[in-house]
């Protein structure tokens, strides 16, 4: 059986345990062992299991080569517990698996783990808040619009187009956004930005949107300071002052400023310990138990880093202000620390880097739940966080842009046409009450009927455009708005009046005209001599 990457998207931990358990029962070797003088069939010793898991795992793209054999052994003592395996005896349901020589066998079935039932849902888009809701004391049934004068000649450039190719259009005039507004816009276009980079059809089966604040996500991308680094209102939250002076001097060891130098050996492991006992105690991780799932689904995308950057940009974002700011300098320490070759070994046995993401990756990411694979899982996203950490834990520039761009235009007066869709991408939200098509025409032609049928009379009363030019415009007139101009010349025949047709007048009759055309001259007898 080969292995495949699980992308992001929901259940991914409980596809990950499920498809770890097929690969390996069919990778791990069975034959016959003996015990006390007494043979086993299709079975395997408890380091063989070891080994073959830990290659496993570390052949696998999910996990990768990272994965160590302490965190193997901790895997199958779960497999143990959940009746992955079973011992020659048939024992299981304890967490007592050892790296020795204990015999241990597959069950006749091991279980997989069912995903939960939830109703299938379409594609989502994440909409806009619905702003409908009038101010107290208000009414939006009448939206007062500035009115614009405009004369013949500025009417004529505006409507230069082809005849019957001028579409009708109405000034929009935007409501004042509250702050409220804005943080709803910021935090629709946040997770509607996270839903595209992870792919989905929605978020809902990784996610509870509505225990994501809006307030948090502006705080966090407006208040930094120079180094990026959140800067938090309320001062009761910030880390001890002992605290960020021990994370100081291991991340600018041997430089450190708010400590002297130590004069006895073994002073960094308990500066390090006492930073690893502050975190430990924490109640709940930084990036905290609700947004678990959206950060396992993330861990599907680290095939292609640019988007995992990404989103995990977007996800950290969604974090209570003093979780992002501890995350910031937890992770900024670990890195430093990792590639400081002048600090000292804090581990004997365990490498620096190792100690790192072993040490602090479950007061990073956890599940509130016991999920199996979720040391693991922390283990691989810490080690992406350490790599990337100055790109990830940075203000994403190209989502604050768009969004404050977003506002502005929602905030400006716009010019609406009939049937065009200004933002097709992100429908801006209506301030008005939604109206039928019908008592929409009926409010068009009545409520700009005063402007135009002033319009209307301006043109016909200017008495210095040519007759030509004037019979020119009234026609496009007619052609855009036929019902103003209805009213003005109802019948063909107020509209003649207005060009009355000049009486040609017939010329003269002649008197030559009446006689006979001329003939020849004959000679009479009269005229005879």
């Amino acid at each position: 059986m080969e292995p495949r990457l699980v992308g992001p998207g929901p259940y991914r931990a409980t596809r990950l345990w499920n498809e770890i358990i097929e690969l390996f029962r069919a990778g791990m070797p069975l034959r016959k062992h003996r015990c006390r003088f007494k043979s086993y069939e299709r079975c395997f010793k408890a380091s063989e299991a070891v080994d073959c898991l830990h290659e496993l795992l570390g052949s696998n793209q999910n996990f990768g080569p990272e994965v160590t054999r302490d965190q193997t052994v901790k895997l199958l003592k779960k497999f143990l517990k959940n009746h992955v395996i079973e011992d020659i005896k048939g024992r299981w349901g304890k967490e007592d698996f050892e790296d020795d020589g204990h015999l241990y066998r597959f069950p006749p079935s091991s279980p997989l783990k069912s995903y939960p039932k939830k109703p299938s849902c379409g594609k989502e888009v994440i909409k806009f808040p619905d702003w409908n809701e009038p101010k107290a004391g208000t009414s939006q049934e009448h939206i007062p619009v500035k009115s614009v004068t405009m004369n013949s000649e500025m009417w004529y450039k505006r409507h230069s187009i082809a005849i019957g190719e001028v579409p009708a259009c109405k000034l929009v005039f935007r409501r004042e956004l509250t702050q409220t507004n804005i943080e709803e816009i910021w935090k629709s276009m946040t997770l509607s930005r996270l839903q595209k980079v992870l792919g989905l059809d929605s978020l809902d089966e990784v996610l509870d949107t509505k225990l994501v604040n809006s307030k948090h996500i502006v705080q966090n991308v407006c208040n930094v300071n120079k180094q990026g680094i959140v800067t938090l209102e309320d001062k009761s939250k910030e880390l001890p002052h002992w605290i960020l002076s021990a994370m100081k001097c291991l991340a600018n060891w041997p430089s450190c400023s708010d400590l002297k130098q130590p004069t006895y050996s073994g002073f960094e492991r308990d500066v390090f310990k006492t930073i690893v006992d502050y975190f430990g105690q924490m109640k709940e991780p930084l990036l905290t138990f609700h947004f678990f799932d959206v950060f396992v689904s993330v861990l599907g995308l680290l095939q292609k880093p640019s988007k995992a950057v990404e989103a995990l940009q977007i996800s950290c974002l969604l974090l209570p202000p003093e979780n992002r700011k501890r995350l910031q300098l937890l992770v900024r320490m670990m890195a430093r620390i990792s590639l400081n070759r002048d600090l000292p070994p804090l581990s004997e046995s365990v490498r620096t880097r190792t100690l790192m993401v072993q040490t602090f990756s479950r007061c990073i990411l956890c599940s509130r739940d016991e999920i199996d694979l979720d040391e693991l899982l922390a283990a691989k996203l810490v080690s992406f966080l350490m790599d990337n950490y100055q790109e990830i834990l940075s203000v994403p520039s190209a989502l604050k842009s768009s969004i404050e761009d977003h506002v502005v235009h929602l905030q400006r007066v716009q010019i609406k046409y009939t049937g065009a869709d200004s933002d097709a991408t992100l429908p801006p939200p209506s301030f008005c009450h939604r109206i039928s098509t019908d008592e929409f025409e009926y409010q068009r032609a009545t409520g700009s009927q005063e402007p135009l049928a002033a319009l209307l009379e301006e043109i016909v009363m200017n008495k210095e455009i040519s007759v030509k030019n004037k019979k020119k415009k009234l026609k496009q007139f007619q052609k855009s708005y036929p019902e103003v101009y209805r009213v003005r010349f109802p019948t063909p025949e107020t509209e003649a009046v207005l060009f009355p047709e000049k009486t040609k007048q017939k010329p003269p009759i002649l008197m030559w005209a009446l006689k006979k055309p001329f003939q020849p001259f004959h000679r009479t007898r009269s005229f005879r001599m």
